[in-house]
C-alpha cells in the first residue's frame, strides 16, 4: 500500500469495510489516464478522431460513443482543445448525462454544474434545443462554468446561483433533473492526494445530510414520468446508497438498472449498522480498478407518471 493513504488513518480504516483489496490501493495510487469527449455541436466525431489519431494514441471509452482516452502529452494545446471542438473530460463522469435521456425541446436542470461538462454533454445530446438550467451555488463557480458554455457553443443554456434546495419550490417542471452531488471527492484522490488529506468522517455525515435534502428538492422538481440522475465521485455508502434509500422511503420513486458495458461493484444493501431499500442494487458504483477511472456511483431514478 502507498505510505500516502497511511496519512489518513480515519480514512483506512473506514475503507477497509468499503474496498479493502490491495488493488483498490494500488489504482488509486496510478495517475488518471487523460480522456476527452467530442463536442457534437460542433464536429462529428470521425472527423476529430480521424485527426487527434495523427498524433496521439485513442482508445475509445465503451459507454459513451464520443468518448476517447487519450496517450500522449500536448492534448490542450490542439486546435481541437482550443477551438471547443473536444471537451477534457473523466471517463466514469461522462456516464450521468448519457443516461439521462435527454431529448431536443425538453427542460432540463442540472442542479450542481459547474464546471459545466456534463451541461455541455446534455446541451450537444439535445442538438442545442431546449432549455438547460444550469445552476451552481458559489459565483466563483460560475466563471468557468459560463466560460466552458461559450466555448463549447451551447446557446440553450442559462446559467443561476442559487442553493440547490430551492429548484423545490418548482414542483414538477423539468423532464429530467441531473444532481451530481457535493461530495467528498473520494474518487478524485487519483487526480489530487489533496482529497486524501481533507477527507473526514464528519465531512461525510454533513454531506450526506445536504445531499438528502437536494435529491428531495430535486425530486420535487421533477414532472412525473421524468427522470432524476443522481451521481457523486465518491465511494462512501453514506453519500450514496444512503441517499437514494432516503428518497425510496419518503417518496414513490424508482430505481432503474443502469446497462452499459463496463465492470462495477454491488452496491450496499446495508453499511454500519443500516440497511437500504433493496433497490439500490440497481445503481451502478463503479471503483477505480473496475475501468482504470476514477471512483463514481451513479442513480437513474424514475418518477411515476
Amino acid at each position: 500500500m502507498n505510505e500516502i493513504f497511511q496519512s489518513n488513518m480515519e480514512f483506512l480504516r473506514k475503507y477497509s469495510e468499503i474496498d479493502g483489496t490491495s488493488e483498490f490501493y494500488n489504482y488509486m495510487s496510478q495517475p488518471l489516464r487523460q480522456s476527452f469527449r467530442v463536442n457534437l455541436l460542433k464536429s462529428k466525431t470521425d472527423a476529430v478522431v480521424e485527426r487527434l489519431s495523427d498524433e496521439f494514441q485513442l482508445e475509445k471509452i465503451p459507454w459513451t460513443e464520443e468518448g476517447f482516452f487519450v496517450e500522449g502529452d500536448g492534448i490542450t494545446n490542439t486546435p481541437e482543445f482550443v477551438l471547443g471542438l473536444i471537451f477534457m473530460q473523466e471517463a466514469s463522469s461522462m456516464i450521468p448525462a448519457r443516461i439521462l435521456d435527454v431529448k431536443p425541446d425538453m427542460h432540463i436542470l442540472d442542479m450542481a454544474a459547474s464546471p459545466g461538462a456534463k451541461t455541455t454533454q446534455i446541451s450537444a445530446y439535445m442538438m442545442n434545443r431546449g432549455c438547460i438550467v444550469a445552476n451552481d451555488v458559489k459565483y466563483s463557480r460560475l466563471n468557468i462554468l459560463a466560460s466552458n458554455v461559450q466555448k463549447m457553443g451551447c446557446v440553450n443554456v442559462r446559467i443561476t446561483m442559487k442553493d440547490g434546495r430551492y429548484f423545490g419550490k418548482f414542483r414538477d417542471k423539468f423532464d429530467r433533473i441531473l444532481l451530481d452531488a457535493p461530495c467528498s471527492n473520494v474518487g478524485m484522490i487519483r487526480k489530487n492526494y489533496r482529497y486524501l488529506k481533507l477527507w473526514r468522517q464528519r465531512d461525510v455525515e454533513a454531506l450526506s445530510r445536504l445531499q438528502k435534502e437536494l435529491i428531495m428538492a430535486a425530486y420535487k422538481a421533477l414532472k412525473p414520468g421524468g427522470i432524476l440522475v443522481y451521481s457523486t465521485c465518491t465511494l462512501d455508502p453514506e453519500e450514496n446508497e444512503e441517499v437514494v434509500d432516503h428518497l425510496l422511503s419518503n417518496t414513490d420513486a424508482d430505481v432503474e438498472r443502469i446497462n452499459l458495458p463496463l465492470k462495477s461493484h454491488k452496491p450496499f444493501t446495508e453499511f454500519r449498522g443500516k440497511c437500504y431499500d433493496k433497490r439500490v442494487k440497481r445503481c451502478l458504483r463503479i471503483h477505480p480498478q473496475d475501468n482504470n477511472t476514477e471512483g463514481f456511483f451513479i442513480a437513474k431514478i424514475l418518477k411515476s407518471a
